[in-house]
C-alpha cells in the first residue's frame, strides 16, 4: 500500500532537486579543476602539489560567492598562472646560480 502524504511529497521533490543541483555543481567544478590541473602540468613544469593547493584555494574562495561555478574557472586559472610563474622563476634562479639550488 502506497500513500502519498501531500505535506511531504513536494518537500521531498524539492530536496531531491536541490541535492541533484548541488551534486551537478560540485561535479562541474571538479571537472574544471581537473582540466586546469592537467593543462598546467602539461604546458608548464609546475609543482603538482603547489598547483593542487592553489586550485583548492580558488575553489574555497569561489564557494564563498553566490555563483561559484562562474567565479571558479577564472580564479583557478589566475592562481595556476601564479604558480607557473613562480615555478618558472625558481627554475631560472637555479639555472643562473646552481649553488642556490636546494634539491630534496
Amino acid at each position: 500500500m502506497k500513500t502519498n502524504n501531500p505535506e511531504t511529497t513536494p518537500n521531498r521533490n524539492l530536496a531531491d532537486l536541490c541535492l541533484a543541483s548541488c551534486q551537478k555543481l560540485i561535479a562541474q567544478i571538479k571537472e574544471t579543476k581537473d582540466r586546469i590541473l592537467a593543462e598546467f602540468q602539461e604546458r608548464y613544469e609546475t609543482h603538482e602539489q603547489l598547483l593542487r593547493l592553489a586550485l583548492n584555494e580558488a575553489e574555497a574562495l569561489a564557494w564563498q560567492t553566490a555563483y561559484p561555478q562562474l567565479v571558479f574557472p577564472d580564479l583557478a586559472v589566475e592562481k595556476a598562472q601564479a604558480v607557473a610563474a613562480w615555478s618558472s622563476h625558481q627554475r631560472s634562479i637555479r639555472r643562473a646560480n646552481p649553488a642556490l639550488s636546494v634539491r630534496t
